[in-house]
């Protein structure tokens, strides 16, 4: 039975519908969803006493189900079937006495001016909008201009659509220069999920007197029926905000329906701000054995943790989904901009859109877990936020790490994924004579963490390689105590050059920092400070080397580079790739001492553009070695332009394991989990 049109322009022909209605009988059609998920939003703009008229009301018990649950009863349906209309007299019959149903074009009423309270549509619009031909678009302004017609000011015009975006955009474009309000409400459902996966939504175009001149225009989005609405400030941006929504839903069926290849991301937003408020990655692991209780589970990262490996790459969540046992994990990233209340409010607010995610084959009485770490959800304490006109706006915040550890993290919001410097807090001292707090006494407020910096731990695991490439310096047996000079470009938080400055206590220490608000940082928040052997330069690397290799050649042990780029469109984040161009190159050489060593924290996704880097770096320093991080894309590269020695890896970390014991004799703390040797027993010579 053919009951769909050969072409999309046979929506707009009566003789089309007459054909439809008489193959389809009895049996009501409902373009977009039935009575009960539409209740919740017609009941906010239809009045029992207004005068409603229905256009294009097809054999839809839409007009019946509002007449009955008294919503309205003083209606009047048009259609241009003469089928239906006779279908629809006889089926409502004197059941409905207040309810009528007439032959008639809604591009040419019969009614008078400003005769309804409200005008109803459900698919019509839809139906006749079915391109932008020119012929199409006259139609459709003389069906709005009918509709304006009959419709009393402050009546409201209700569109039941599918929101194709040329179809919002006509419509919002159309009645917001009349100077109507123009309000989107998504439908909490559609009735028909198998017919429609696109969410359904309800245009509510409420009329008011033309002003002269040019008047605001007043746009809103209402997300669910329940919520307040949210204004934007142009058609573009009510059109791109329906398209995220008809996205996600998307989005939703095809997770339903089989499992996701590759990992998807999503935001949920606040509804207020609408800035994100999770982020969420949903994870699936085929080979992971079905069972009972195994299909879903939820994950809430802490605060603070997003950045870790394991939750922030891709392998890392793949890992936690396979170690977690569920053949679908949805990873839950919380933001830093937001307030939360606790693991059991997170678990409130998120049942509800979680469950849309859901595998298939969910059983219905299936109770989805929510898993974390420690089952909290960590702490994140805001201590600074500003705005650097070089690096733009950054934080400094304190997290929880995985133990009783806080840590003091900078994060430059341009690529907030990143930790740009780390700091582990010391735990504060009791005072003297103070006892132990009692076990029933109050405990201290998790949000409290410590506010000293432990200037013995290097976080970074690519600054403790960094630390452990200087025992390439010296003699066989390299020692805390020999002179050293070292220059150290880009700051961050202080925490590389303050630990070579406290653990060799002969050396002098200069650093090049381009952004004075990186040093005030420092400073204020990672307890950096300034000395007889610490200096900071503020000052263009790519300047302050040009320089020193006019005016001052072969005078640096070491030289470390630890620079991110603030071009985020170029594949290599850290250094700039001016700094490792040849010529530059060539002047760090020139600079450093003939046995010296040139440590070099590179950072690149490109694989082209990193060969191009090896390249050079080889084609300037004799000898080359590579320590790449583990679970990173770090790698730190050892350069040499006339090396004391050449060594294997073995005998690398024999020099490593001589400079830690030296270190651990310095008198100052050690951290144990930091071994010298370990940091250089995956080096390559290139």
């Amino acid at each position: 039975m053919e009951l769909l049109p050969r072409s999309p322009a046979e929506f707009g022909s009566a003789r089309y519908w007459e054909r439809f209605f008489r193959q389809r009988g009895q049996r009501p059609f409902e373009w977009y969803g039935a009575f009960p998920e539409l209740c919740p939003v017609l009941h906010k703009y239809v009045r029992p006493r207004d005068k409603v008229l229905v256009v294009g009301c097809g054999n839809s018990e839409l007009s019946e189900q509002m007449y009955d649950t008294g919503m309205c009863e003083d209606i009047i349906n048009i259609d241009i079937s003469d089928a239906v209309i006779r279908q629809m007299q006889e089926r409502s019959g004197s059941k409905r006495p207040k309810m009528s149903y007439l032959l008639m074009d809604m591009l040419q009423m019969d009614f008078p001016d400003a005769h309804f309270q409200v005008v109803l549509d459900k698919g019509t619009l839809d139906a006749i909008l079915t391109d932008e031909e020119e012929a199409t678009i006259a139609k459709v302004d003389k069906m709005f201009a009918e509709i304006s017609r009959v419709l009393q000011v402050g009546g409201r015009y209700l569109t039941v659509s599918l929101a194709q975006a040329h179809v919002l955009k006509k419509a919002v474009e159309y009645f917001s220069r009349e100077g109507w309000v123009v309000r989107v409400h998504q439908v909490a459902s559609s009735g028909d999920k198998q017919q429609f996966v696109l969410p359904v939504f309800v245009y509510v175009m409420t009329k008011f007197r033309k002003i002269p001149g040019s008047a605001p225009q007043i746009l809103e989005i209402c997300p669910e029926e329940q919520d307040k609405p949210m204004r934007v400030e142009s058609a573009e941006q009510l059109v791109a905000a329906v398209k995220d929504r008809q996205h996600y839903a998307l989005l939703c069926s095809q997770l339903s329906k089989t499992p996701c290849g590759e990992q998807v991301s999503l935001d949920l937003c606040n509804k207020e701000s609408g800035q994100p408020r999770y982020t969420l990655h949903v994870v699936d692991s085929p080979s992971v054995k079905p069972s009972r209780d195994n299909h879903f589970a939820i994950f809430i990262i802490p605060q603070g943790r997003e950045t870790e490996w394991l939750f922030g790459t891709e392998e890392g969540r793949r890992q936690l989904a396979a170690s977690a046992g569920f053949r679908r994990l949805v990873t839950v990233a919380l933001h830093r901009e937001q307030h939360y209340e606790g693991m059991a409010g997170i678990q409130a607010e998120l049942s509800g859109k979680v469950m849309e995610l859901a595998p298939p084959g969910l059983p219905a009485w299936q109770k989805v877990p929510f898993l974390s770490v420690g089952g909290d959800i960590g702490v994140r304490t805001v201590q600074h936020r500003d705005t650097s006109p070089l690096s733009g706006e950054y934080v400094v915040e304190d997290v929880k790490g995985d133990g009783t550890f806080y840590f003091r993290r900078l994060i430059f919001l341009r690529n907030r994924n990143v930790v740009q410097s780390e700091a582990r807090l010391l735990a504060p001292a009791p005072l003297p004579g103070q006892r132990k707090r009692r076990k029933d006494k109050k405990k201290p407020s998790p949000a409290e963490p410590p506010a000293a910096i432990d200037k013995s731990y290097l976080c970074c695991e690519h600054h403790k390689a960094m630390v452990a490439g200087l025992c390439l310096l010296g003699g066989p047996d390299p020692l805390p105590g020999t002179p050293l000079a070292v220059l150290v470009v880009g700051l961050g938080g202080g925490s590389l050059p303050l630990f070579v400055h406290d653990y060799f206590s002969q050396a002098q220490v200069a650093v090049v920092e381009i952004d004075p608000s990186m040093l005030e940082v420092a400073t204020c928040w990672f307890g950096f400070s300034q000395g007889d052997r610490m200096q900071v330069h503020i000052s263009d690397g790519l300047d302050y080397v040009a320089k020193l290799a006019a005016e001052a050649p072969a005078q640096y042990d070491a030289i470390m580079f630890d620079v991110d780029s603030k071009d985020l469109t170029v594949g290599m984040s850290c250094p700039p790739p001016a700094f490792v161009e040849k010529g530059f190159l060539q002047k760090v050489k020139t600079i450093l001492k003939p046995e010296g060593v040139f440590v070099l924290n590179l950072v690149c996704r490109d694989t082209r553009l990193k060969e191009s880097v090896l390249a050079t770096l080889r084609e300037v320093f004799l000898l080359l070695y590579t320590r790449r991080i583990e679970g990173e894309v770090n790698e730190i590269l050892f350069c040499q332009p006339n090396p004391a020695g050449r060594w294997d890896p073995t005998e690398l970390g024999a020099r490593a394991q001589a400079l830690e014991g030296a270190l651990r004799q310095s008198g100052r703390p050690w951290d144990s989990s930091y071994v010298l040797a370990d940091m250089l027993q995956a080096v390559r010579i290139l």
